[in-house]
């Protein structure tokens, strides 16, 4: 069943799953790369554990989840960019702003939200773009695409990022996931742990802090979601692992790329000063 909304510039959908709400208007920009349909998802939650409502509050003159949806579709890679969210108030952010908008059901991670987002969607590659990290670059979102130029035989079921730690504060502290990967940059393991641990202190070892922006082929994206989370994910509380328990090949890239993810409101204000 479908409903028209009085605004001209788009419409909504509803259909007899009152989670399945979609608002779109003609604001994609397609995508010239190797595959043939490219989108952007931003799972968005309003109930943050660690800082409710935190896409809601103000960065300069508009919401974090607007600043960080405008952001993404003025780079220019994607022929979508959509907000997926279980939130009333933040889907109706993004549509009276001329925003594309999926109501979704409650999940716990963001990569089942994106999939229930995506499975009507025509498209081949999901970025997902997390809804806190309102200051993210062209560029890292760049390499996660053409990770997948050369991957004929589909060897990759995602890509993600990784940035180099350094300072020991940082490699110890549990809020920086590490990953660990193999000679061919596909992730070994993550964890909130420090890996590799450094038995000999005399070796000189690297460390990388994953970054939680993905790209996903939609077929590994639908079939994540069908999987029923297992002892490591449950463990560390990272969805990520759910992949690699399942044997899927996460491809690593390395960026510089230091963004300013928004998950207390100390980093609010920490935001703020960067406008």
């Amino acid at each position: 069943m479908f409903s028209i909304s009085n605004r001209t510039i788009g419409w909504k959908i509803s259909s007899n799953n009152t989670n399945n709400q979609t608002w779109r208007i003609g604001n994609s920009k397609k995508s010239e790369n190797f595959m043939n349909k490219v989108i952007a998802v931003i799972p968005a939650r309003y109930n943050s554990t660690r800082f409710p409502g935190k896409l809601m509050e103000i960065l300069g003159d508009q919401t974090v989840i607007l600043t960080t949806y405008k952001n993404v579709v003025e780079t220019g890679l994607f022929d979508d960019v959509f907000v997926a969210t279980d939130s009333q108030i933040i889907f109706d952010e993004i549509a009276k702003n001329g925003g594309n908008a999926v109501m979704t059901g409650e999940h716990e991670t963001g990569s089942d939200r994106i999939a229930e987002a995506v499975q009507n969607i025509d498209c081949d590659l999901v970025v997902n773009v997390q809804g806190d990290e309102p200051f993210l670059k062209k560029e890292p979102l760049k390499q996660l695409i053409d990770a997948f130029a050369d991957d004929h035989q589909k060897k990759i079921s995602l890509a993600s990022l990784k940035i180099r730690l350094k300072a020991t504060e940082e490699i110890q502290n549990p809020n920086n996931v590490k990953v660990i990967t193999d000679n061919d940059g596909f992730a070994l393991y993550f964890s909130r742990s420090v890996i590799p641990f450094l038995r000999e202190n005399d070796l000189e070892v690297q460390y990388y802090k994953h970054i939680g922006v993905y790209a996903f082929r939609k077929e590994a994206l639908l079939e994540f979601s069908k999987f029923p989370m297992l002892a490591l994910e449950t463990a560390e509380k990272l969805e990520q692992l759910r992949y690699l328990e399942y044997g899927k090949r996460i491809k690593m890239i390395e960026t510089d790329f230091v963004g300013v993810g928004i998950d207390t409101p100390e980093d609010l204000e920490k935001a703020k000063r960067l406008i």
